[in-house]
């Protein structure tokens, strides 16, 4: 892969996680501003309620007050899934995989900015209708990326495309080297 190639997905990378970590921030600082020690606001009829909640937790608020350790295990996997990112094939086939990558990339970012800032996770929107466990923008995020990414591989991505990524990895490694 060329260097700019290289250059700009990288840019574009760090510029859409950015992006969506601002929108997650911001969302919360108006959920706390404005919802903070106040009753729900109902939203679209009792469909969606904006219920400012603190989260202690992980997902469905397990592991409470585990905070350093879901820190952690947060920036490992972000760690992980960027490698991935910087691994994928670029082209059009892969970018559904890539947005995913970001996705992930900015909902645990989102959600670990607020455990080191604020030793919980600000959380807002409630699915009233179906009582489903109040959540964020980044965790919107983390989960749509999540189901994408479990899509794409079962129905888009066969089992040797990852192992053609890490192949012409090694390809255009060794193309380089012999440029050299």
């Amino acid at each position: 892969m060329k260097k700019k190639d290289i250059i700009l997905k990288n840019v574009i990378l760090i510029l859409t996680v950015a992006a969506l970590v601002l929108i997650d921030q911001w969302t919360k600082h108006i959920a706390v501003s404005s919802l903070k020690g106040k009753e729900g606001v109902s939203f679209i009829g009792d469909l969606i309620v904006w219920q400012y909640a603190e989260n202690k937790g992980a997902a469905f608020s397990i592991l409470q007050g585990q905070q350093w350790p879901l820190t952690i295990v947060s920036l490992i996997i972000t760690i992980g899934i960027a490698f991935l990112y910087e691994l994928s094939t670029p082209g059009k086939r892969y970018l559904p995989l890539r947005i995913a990558y970001i996705g992930i990339i900015a909902g645990a970012i989102g959600n670990m900015i607020d455990r080191i800032k604020l030793n919980y996770v600000v959380d807002f929107i409630y699915v009233k209708i179906i009582d489903f466990p109040i959540f964020n923008v980044a965790d919107i995020c983390v989960t749509c990326s999540c189901i994408c990414l479990i899509i794409l591989f079962i129905f888009i991505y066969k089992e040797n495309d990852s192992l053609t990524v890490l192949k012409k990895k090694k390809e255009e490694k060794e193309k380089e080297a012999s440029n050299e």
